[in-house]
């Protein structure tokens, strides 16, 4: 497995908003669908979760807003690990519109682990550490040339 996670969407009437582009908000809600997705891909989805009493919770958001996306653009979300430690684990983004090969967006994620029960900082499982790989650092996640589709 590369360590990227693509999926991919056709823009929707309901994405967009009184400016006629994708509502700025929608982006950080396909950060949110893409991340679970790939989790759900890696074994960790919900139901692991609640099993392990432990999840991931999002701590901060960085989010670049780099052109406009539009009703029926198809785009692709892709996501990966690039850093992981006990409490933390650091996922990226990058949204693309293959027709036009043009980057729409990027970002980042900062997620800790907690124990459900508390809501309180846990040290990662080895369940996590072992499925939260990092990329490689010779795998360049902005070449767009091969999708990770499933």
């Amino acid at each position: 497995m590369s360590g990227i996670f693509d999926l991919s969407l056709k823009v929707q009437a309901k994405h967009i908003d009184g400016l006629g582009h994708v509502n700025n908000v929608v982006y950080v809600q396909w950060m949110q669908d893409v991340a679970s997705a790939h989790i759900e891909k890696l074994g960790l989805g919900l139901k692991q979760y609640v099993e392990l009493k432990h999840a991931m919770v999002a701590v901060e958001h960085q989010v670049q807003y780099r052109k406009a996306a539009f009703e029926g653009d198809e785009i692709i979300l892709r996501t990966w690990l690039n850093d992981i430690n006990a409490l933390y684990s650091f996922r990226q983004y990058a949204f693309y519109r293959p027709q036009d090969q043009t980057l729409l967006f990027n970002g980042s994620t900062q997620w800790a682990c907690i124990e459900m029960a508390t809501g309180r900082p846990k040290r990662m499982s080895p369940t996590f550490t072992q499925a939260y790989q990092p990329l490689s650092e010779h795998v360049n996640p902005f070449d767009f040339s091969t999708l990770h589709l499933d």
